[in-house]
């Protein structure tokens, strides 16, 4: 497998040389909006330790990204009035990763919409900053 790359967008985000639309924060995860959000709240949930993806995380790192992702996923079904919650977590090319670090993309979903193609469309800022808004206040 192909080492971590301290380069990635995500490492850059922690190291604050990006910016984003944080929703969350403790001591182990940092959750975000997806700027090319597939449905309307679609937030990452990514580890501050050092992971390329699942293959080789920690086991204990993995699970303050698990406990994060639950706790995001019943608040934003709340926020978003939404019907359900797709989880998704990806791993190397072949398995559709393409940021080199772990992440979990938490979307609310609503009955009879469709989740729009990946990286299909940059959400308005003015959108993203109501939306994590909204969520993170919730999150509190």
């Amino acid at each position: 497998m192909t080492a971590y790359d301290p380069n990635n967008v995500f490492a850059k985000i922690l190291r604050g040389e990006f910016s984003c639309h944080k929703v969350y924060e403790d001591e182990h995860v940092l959750a975000f909006l997806d700027i090319m959000p597939r449905s309307p709240g679609h937030t990452l949930v990514i580890p501050k330790a050092r992971a390329r993806n699942i293959l080789d995380v920690k086991v204990e790192d993995y699970l303050h990204v698990s406990r994060a992702t639950h706790k995001i996923a019943a608040v934003a079904k709340k926020v978003f009035n939404a019907d359900g919650m797709t989880i998704q977590q990806f791993n190397e090319t072949a398995g559709g990763q393409v940021v080199f670090h772990l992440h979990v993309h938490v979307m609310p979903r609503h009955n009879g919409v469709a989740l729009l193609p990946p990286a299909s469309r940059k959400e308005d800022v003015k959108v993203l900053e109501d939306h994590a808004t909204k969520l993170a206040a919730a999150l509190k």
